[in-house]
């Protein structure tokens, strides 16, 4: 007897798009272990970083953010979503992409580490002033309220709320690592030596990056620096720059007031700059005509919320080392 015609069309097609969503967890790309190894979901390309820095060879790392996508305006698809309540740990950053605080949320992973509980956010704005920054234990040099050990308050100009680029600052990195690794310890024990020895290797790079910052941006004529959106907040407070941004926290936060692009104009002048920066996965096209009516050049500050072919690095580090360049460069550090 063939018993399948006697099977509801609707009872087949649903039963072998079940079988493809398995099928797909089965081969790793959004859950379950595959050959062994932690299947690892992280939201965007520095959550993916920490997750391959940590893991090794150990971990199998899908990244829910497609190179050259601007990761503010991901949205996850229903595969997605169901694929991620599939993985064996999520490295995420809350704040950043809604849909995916969302989906962690409803999930149901034991093993999810939000990057952004592991470091001190701060409430930044389109102006950032790291004039007073002094070395404490958090690095910023000032309370959770703005103010320096002084009492003098910083310059966080039209602030968007707490700032979530942490990963632009090494030494933040560094503390979210840790944190990470503890992670993949809880949800792979057997592997927890090889997890802390990872982390330790990795915070040892960023201290030494951190190092390559401070040496680097020592000696320079001027310390101010335009951006296109204000992701370079928790830099400058580092390596007591001032970043001045054409638009806040988001990248396309809409159209940017004309007492704002005066205010720049002015700024410029008054702290001699002589570059003004874009980015890679945004249009350029504020920034350009900025620079146009200064006179003065453009150059690329990677936020490195994404590799692409046109990235000046392979990864984070020369990344972030070709952002140290760019800044010498444009601020006359010797």
């Amino acid at each position: 007897m063939n018993v399948r015609r006697h099977i509801p069309t609707a009872v087949l097609a649903g039963a072998s798009v079940l079988g493809a969503l398995t099928l797909s967890a089965c081969s790793g790309s959004g859950g379950g272990k595959a050959d062994g190894k932690l299947n690892v979901t992280a939201s965007f390309y520095p959550m993916e970083f920490l997750a391959e820095e940590i893991g090794k060879d150990h971990v199998q790392v899908t990244d829910l953010t497609k190179p050259g996508t601007e990761p503010h305006d991901l949205e996850l698809s229903p595969r997605q979503t169901a694929e991620l309540g599939e993985s064996d740990a999520i490295v995420y950053l809350k704040g950043v992409q809604p849909a995916v605080d969302k989906a962690v949320q409803q999930s149901g992973v034991e093993h999810t580490v939000d990057a952004a509980s592991l470091t001190r956010l701060k409430k930044h704005g389109s102006e950032v002033d790291g004039h007073d920054h002094t070395t404490g234990d958090n690095g910023t040099g000032h309370d959770e309220h703005g103010h320096d050990e002084h009492g003098h308050e910083g310059h966080d100009h039209e602030g968007d709320g707490d700032d979530p680029h942490i990963w632009l600052d090494p030494v933040k990195l560094a503390e979210v690592a840790k944190g990470v690794g503890k992670t993949f310890a809880d949800a792979d024990p057997a592997h927890k030596a090889d997890y802390a020895r990872n982390t330790d290797d990795l915070v040892k790079k960023l201290t030494d990056l951190d190092k390559k910052f401070q040496d680097g941006l020592k000696n320079k004529k001027s310390d101010t620096f335009i951006t296109t959106h204000a992701a370079f907040g928790y830099l400058a407070e580092r390596y007591g720059l001032t970043e001045e941004a054409i638009n806040g926290i988001d990248p396309e936060s809409g159209d940017v007031s004309g007492s704002r692009m005066k205010e720049l104009q002015k700024l410029a002048k008054d702290h001699h700059v002589n570059t003004v920066f874009f980015e890679t996965l945004t249009s350029p096209a504020m920034a350009r005509t900025l620079a146009k009516d200064l006179g003065v050049k453009t150059d690329v500050l990677d936020p490195i919320e994404g590799i692409t072919e046109k990235s000046r690095g392979k990864d984070y580090v020369q990344v972030m080392e070709a952002n140290l360049a760019a800044l010498q460069k444009a601020l006359g550090a010797k």
